[in-house]
């Protein structure tokens, strides 16, 4: 178990180990959840790389060292709603397919079909519920909402999903 002030003082002084172990603390859930918003694998690495740099050059705006993990998934989400309005911007949006990932993988093609038909800015939200933990709270500091939107549209996306899924059921058994 790594001490976390201790790291965040040593990162802020330019430590790049001290670094390294705020990261390991992290790098899973970044990955996963760029993975998911993105659908690219990799779009995600060059979305977490990006966020690793950014922050480690930043560290020293770091107000405390409990507030890490916070502070690095506000950056990613940044990161992921810029790469998101690149797709548009390109029409390249979600051409490709979800890679097979060791740790974590989608349980069936029906929910793989859903999560493609909801909004990019949905699967951020839900990917930072659902892989990621954060309150709804977090996930309006980070994505810029209130907390009560949050609630309501991650309320809305489980619902959309819970009747995609059973529409797809419903095909299949009908």
């Amino acid at each position: 178990m790594t001490d976390i002030s201790a790291d965040a003082k040593l990162a802020a002084q330019g430590d790049s180990e001290a670094f390294a172990r705020l990261y390991s603390l992290v790098y899973k859930d970044m990955y996963h959840i760029a993975l998911y918003s993105l659908r690219s694998s990799h779009d995600a690495c060059d979305v977490v790389s990006d966020t690793v740099l950014d922050a480690f050059c930043s560290i020293k705006k770091l107000k405390s060292a409990e507030s890490f993990r916070s502070w690095i998934m506000t950056i990613l989400a940044a990161k992921i709603k810029r790469k998101q309005r690149d797709y548009f911007r390109t029409e390249e949006a979600y051409d490709e397919e979800l890679p097979d990932v060791t740790e974590f993988s989608y349980d069936s093609a029906e929910l793989n079909e859903a999560l493609g038909r909801i909004g990019s800015e949905s699967r951020l939200m839900l990917s930072m519920s659902v892989l990621g933990g954060y309150t709804s709270d977090e996930i309006a500091k980070m994505c810029g909402m209130k907390p009560s939107t949050v609630r309501s549209r991650l309320t809305r996306i489980k619902q959309k999903l819970r009747m995609s899924l059973s529409a797809e059921e419903g095909v299949v058994n009908g």
